[in-house]
């Protein structure tokens, strides 16, 4: 699990790689959408990458793995893999 402090750092970007339907029926506040199948055109969207830690999320976590290996695989470092919504939310809470 990412430490505690990881989540609750202002400088913490949320990257939710859910479908757009997925993002809209709900989604950590001050996420931003990237649908893992845009992933790898989209990254680069991602305010502060490989500065500020970014936490990925989807639904399950097979997802934001996936999306978090691509990263790691382009040696950009502090990102994690959040797991699911449910997951983050009930540690940010």
């Amino acid at each position: 699990m990412i430490p505690k402090e990881i989540l609750k750092d202002r400088a913490t970007k949320f990257v939710d790689v859910r479908t757009n339907t997925e993002f809209k029926a709900g989604h950590i506040n001050g996420a931003i959408n990237i649908p893992l199948d845009q992933f790898e055109k989209r990254h680069t969207e991602i305010e502060g990458l490989g500065q500020s830690p970014v936490v990925i999320y989807c639904r399950s976590g097979n997802r934001s793995g996936h999306a978090v290996a691509f990263l790691l695989q382009k040696g950009i470092k502090n990102v994690y893999n959040g797991g699911g919504l449910e997951d983050i939310q009930y540690h940010l809470n």
